[in-house]
């Protein structure tokens, strides 16, 4: 290739970062003056920008995991062509390219679902959407506090008016606690970032990593009072309890596609702690080292457990799922909060597994649930709790054939059922192994690491909390397809359940490829472990042509 030719590449490759955010924005922009007549239109231009997104992360993850000087300028995109720390710039790592890729490929699954029937609901729904997305991927692209806050907002702001997607009561009942409590979390992340700014004098991450370790005491207790206040915030949006009793409620009240698209946002909040807390509050940053762990420990444990009980506790397949978005993130928290570096790995990969998984899952309980009645299910928990089974009656015939549509569902299921459980062989298990793996790990050759009461309660509560969604799944399972009082089939088209499937499937691959996929979230925990490394690569960047 040409010494031109290669310029040009390198000069496209280079404006990559900031496409993640312009093209949604842009295309939710247009959007919104076409008619809502329009519906096919619109969601074929949706269609194809978050495929355009798509493209563009599994571009950016490629060039990340191919290391040192792969990514133009380091993957630091500066806006206006200000360097950091005075001008705004969007970073591109392993973790970053991860959770756009999950972001963008949860979208994908949820427009296409939507195509069927959902986005004729209400108005607006694509350019929510593509907000939505624009929201999500600029928050995990940012460098700097403030405009983490505005993308932030932008998430939020697209995700009220999606909750409340298609109305009802229950949707508007849920989506008033949830706008509350997001907005009260808004301010909170406000007060934490005029905290931080007023004892550093700045809000660039990389630049606040190398002040952190010089301030002086008092400017030291602002910082970590700043980042208590903005924790709350974060600790919202992840599902800590006791911040967690909007999310069940919402996330069942919500339609399907909404509910799979937001099963990304907790981890988003998770995102911004792992970012923060590894790289302002590592293990360079002198006595504030490990600020915050011992509540993200005692948080996630309890979070964890009240997951499990609801999980268990639930009769609707919603609130099942939504339990299950709690306990995911406080298995995250928990594995966050113990502070062994060799969980960050494994955590990574449960993210994955578990964001798709519960995704996969709020998509299939729709398509179940049009078979069933109500009423029937009523009259199912009540004979299962009092024993009104008639053992003696006589079954007519043996052998029915099980309708094709209720074979795929059923099969489905039985795969978010392995998944959620956490049993072999598929990642859900691979993704719990690799985290125990690594509270067991020994550090270094020769050095003994003492297994402490949190460390075994841990243990008990991952253990406990796959136990908790196989009972709560085998008798939901047991109750819809084998024992419906009803036997409805529900009509199902293919464009339905092609996402539900495409999700499981990578969940599959990612089990036949877990050693590939270890060997990248390694490499992404290597770099957040060495947050000198970031620091440096954001202060020092280049700014366009060498000027």
């Amino acid at each position: 290739m040409s010494t031109a030719g290669s310029s040009a590449v390198t000069d496209w490759l280079q404006h990559l970062p900031v496409l993640p955010v312009i093209v949604p924005l842009a295309v939710a922009a247009a959007l919104i003056p076409v008619d809502e007549r329009e519906r096919t239109l619109k969601g074929s231009i949706s269609f194809l920008s978050t495929v355009a997104v798509f493209v563009v992360a599994m571009i950016l993850m490629r060039l990340s995991a191919a290391g040192e000087g792969a990514l133009p300028g380091a993957g630091v995109y500066q806006l206006g062509n200000w360097p950091a720390p005075f001008g705004i710039v969007l970073v591109v790592d392993r973790l970053s390219a991860l959770m756009l890729c999950l972001t963008s490929g949860l979208a994908l699954a949820a427009q296409v679902y939507s195509m069927a029937r959902w986005h004729t609901a209400g108005h607006h729904f694509h350019s929510l959407l593509q907000l939505l997305v624009a929201g999500i991927n600029g928050a995990v692209l940012t460098g700097d506090l403030f405009n983490l806050f505005v993308f932030f907002e932008m998430m939020l702001a697209a995700s009220y008016g999606l909750l409340l997607h298609g109305s009802g009561p229950l949707r508007v009942k849920a989506g008033l606690h949830y706008v509350a409590i997001n907005l009260a979390a808004s301010s909170l992340f406000l007060v934490g970032v005029s905290l931080i700014y007023g004892a550093t004098g700045t809000l660039n991450m990389a630049d606040l990593a190398t002040k952190l370790p010089a301030l002086a005491p008092e400017s030291r207790m602002l910082v970590e009072t700043g980042a208590a206040v903005l924790g709350i915030a974060f600790l919202v949006k992840s599902g800590m309890w006791p911040l967690s009793f909007w999310l069940p409620t919402a996330y069942a009240a919500t339609t399907p596609p909404v509910a799979a698209i937001f099963a990304v946002l907790t981890k988003v909040g998770i995102y911004v702690i792992i970012r923060l807390g590894l790289l302002v509050f590592g293990t360079a940053a002198g006595a504030s080292a490990g600020f915050g762990q011992s509540w993200l420990l005692a948080g996630g444990m309890a979070t964890i457990a009240f997951g499990a009980i609801g999980v268990l506790a639930s009769q609707a397949m919603g609130r099942l799922a939504g339990y299950s978005v709690l306990v995911s993130s406080g298995t995250l928290l928990a594995a966050i909060g113990l502070g062994h570096p060799e969980m960050i790995a494994g955590a990574l990969f449960y993210l994955v597994s578990s964001t798709l998984t519960i995704a996969a899952f709020f998509l299939l309980i729709e398509l179940v649930e049009r078979g069933r009645d109500a009423a029937a299910d009523v009259l199912a928990v009540t004979m299962e709790a009092f024993g009104d089974f008639d053992e003696n009656e006589e079954e007519e015939e043996v052998g029915v054939a099980i309708p094709g549509t209720m074979a795929v569902l059923g099969l489905c299921f039985l795969v978010c059922a392995v998944l959620l459980s956490g049993l072999p062989p598929l990642s859900g298990f691979i993704a719990k192994f690799t985290l125990l793996h690594g509270l067991f790990d020994v550090p270094a050759a020769g050095q003994a690491r003492t297994i402490s009461a949190a460390d075994w309660t841990y243990v008990a509560l991952i253990i406990l909390s796959g136990l908790a969604a196989m009972i709560a799944m085998n008798r939901i399972g047991i109750r819809t397809f084998w024992a419906s009082i009803e036997g409805t089939v529900p009509r199902v088209v293919v464009i339905e359940i092609t996402p539900v499937v495409v999700l499981l499937a990578a969940c599959i691959f990612l089990s036949f490829q877990a050693g590939p996929a270890m060997r990248y979230m390694q490499a992404t925990a290597d770099d957040l472990l060495n947050p000198g490394g970031y620091s440096d690569r954001v202060l020092t960047a280049p700014r366009a042509g060498g000027q």
